[in-house]
């Protein structure tokens, strides 16, 4: 049995699949999202430190804003590779650039997350490490054209068709590449209230 969260949970994300994930963590929780909000991050910061520090900058506006009795959760997720960042593409060719670099490779899969209250902020990250097959033309073409990679960091959704058939091996959390860690989530989460 889940124990009783003293907070009314927000969830600052536009993200579908993120409201999806954490809805499946029994939770109950709003969703607000604050528009106009800074992404970018230091040229000087490597992996984790990069989506930890854009979730960090995610959820600062919300800290003149939240009552004492809300938690807010945001997150931001990244495909790294080479030590380069891809987020989500600008169009189509984009979209084909990133997928033809994923192509035949390994990749991490890196989310930020932080919790943010009146009094306390917490944050941390997941890394998840992908590898997928050498994918054709004719695969990405189709992928790009049929689903949607435009909405997501690296070009792809593991959850879609292109992870049916082009991821070849998964070391870490599934749940990451969708967009939430949630079982690191959760069990941060009740870190945290324990600790109030």
């Amino acid at each position: 049995m889940m124990r009783d969260i003293p907070y009314r949970i927000i969830l600052a994300s536009n993200s579908p699949r993120r409201r999806e994930l954490i809805a499946g963590l029994g939770l109950d929780f709003s969703v607000k999202v604050l528009e106009g909000i800074d992404e970018s991050w230091p040229e000087n910061l490597e992996g984790e430190d990069i989506p930890i520090y854009i979730s960090r900058g995610k959820a600062a506006p919300y800290r003149q804003l939240i009552a004492p009795d809300e938690l807010v959760i945001t997150a931001d997720t990244i495909v790294y590779v080479d030590g380069r960042v891809l987020g989500k593409p600008q169009d189509e060719s984009d979209a084909r650039r990133m997928l033809r670099l994923l192509s035949g490779r390994g990749h991490e899969v890196i989310t930020g997350v932080t919790f943010l209250t009146s009094r306390r902020e917490h944050s941390f990250a997941v890394t998840t490490r992908v590898r997928f097959c050498k994918l054709s033309e004719e695969e990405i073409d189709y992928y790009v054209k049929s689903f949607e990679p435009m909405d997501k960091a690296g070009a792809y959704g593991i959850q879609e068709w292109i992870g049916y058939v082009g991821v070849e091996s998964i070391e870490g959390s599934y749940f990451n590449v969708v967009g939430l860690p949630v079982q690191r989530l959760y069990r941060e989460l009740m870190d945290f209230i324990e600790e109030d």
